[in-house]
């Protein structure tokens, strides 16, 4: 199974910095959906993502319409993050795409995914369960969240599972 994490716009540095160091660490894709909030260059996400950018497989794409261009989510296994999901994040089973590409997208920090996006693909949307009274978690937390869901699923394959830290 190989792990695409989708960031639609995001707008603040060090939450990309924080996901980057996550798809690193995973081994997950990082996708960056232009126009970004910052610069690639920006010292908050440099700082956030630490020395792991030489780790990270990235792929930056000019615009949502050309990411769904090239990744057509009717022929992807491509699922939406959204705090309006139909379907709780862990209720989906992704061991089923041991063999294949997963994509999640995430929207920018101040508005999520385009609201006809998700209407369009209502039945891949996925959220993370929380208090009614708060608009959601931050987004470098919910992209682990989900990720670590889907990687526990396939059995952490390509993960270390055992330390070796203290030996």
């Amino acid at each position: 199974m190989k792990l695409n994490i989708v960031m639609c716009e995001p707008e603040i540095p060090q939450n990309t910095g924080n996901i980057a160091r996550t798809c690193a660490i995973t081994g997950a894709k990082l996708h960056l959906i232009y126009p970004l909030g910052f610069s690639l260059n920006d010292k908050y996400l440099k700082r956030a993502g630490l020395d792991y950018w030489d780790k990270l497989d990235i792929e930056k794409h000019d615009s949502l319409e050309k990411f769904l261009e090239k990744y057509n989510p009717l022929e992807h296994n491509m699922f939406f993050a959204t705090t309006k999901g139909e379907h709780c994040y862990s209720d989906v089973d992704y061991s089923k795409f041991k063999d294949e590409e997963i994509f999640v997208l995430f929207g920018k920090e101040t508005k999520g995914l385009p609201e006809d996006l998700l209407k369009k693909y209502i039945e891949k949307t996925i959220r993370i369960p929380m208090r009614p009274v708060l608009r959601s978690l931050n987004l470098a937390n919910s992209v682990c969240i989900i990720a670590y869901e889907i990687l526990r699923q396939n059995n952490f394959d390509g993960l270390q599972e055992i330390s070796t830290y203290l030996e």
